[in-house]
């Protein structure tokens, strides 16, 4: 197959059209997984504590813990990923307490979500803003 300049100008120019796409792309996404783990279950407030800084002055690691007394997963996720998918952690009967800390890398500004699935079946959802001053991702 001969690629034409025409052709590689279609090309370069679809590419370029699917890089300014992916903003509402990755909402789109994490709308899906949230709605994934959830089973399209709606996420009241309250219950959950989703602690994270305000300013991060490094996007590779900032630190965010969750805290859900009752849960038996929390899931968290961050929409401005090139992946929203964070951590998912699961507790079982015998767990001490249902919370956990993990220090997460962040490609720019953005609003944190975590979802728990509370022991009733019931979810319960917190967001958290995290202002990045150097991205994490390759940003």
């Amino acid at each position: 197959m001969t690629m034409t300049r025409r052709d590689a100008l279609a090309l370069a120019m679809g590419g370029f059209a699917v890089s300014v796409l992916p903003l509402p792309a990755l909402a789109d996404a994490t709308a899906d997984a949230i709605a994934k783990f959830t089973g399209g279950a709606t996420a009241g407030e309250g219950g959950l504590t989703l602690t994270a800084p305000e300013i991060a002055e490094n996007g590779n690691t900032v630190p965010v813990s969750v805290d859900a007394p009752g849960a038996t997963e929390i899931a968290i996720y961050a929409p401005g990923n090139p992946t929203p998918d964070v951590a998912t952690f699961k507790f079982g009967p015998l767990a001490g307490s249902q919370a956990a800390s993990i220090r997460i890398r962040l490609s720019k500004t953005q609003d944190l979500v975590a979802v728990a699935k509370m022991a009733d079946g019931s979810f319960v959802q917190a967001k958290s803003t995290v202002k990045v001053t150097i991205g994490g991702c390759g940003g």
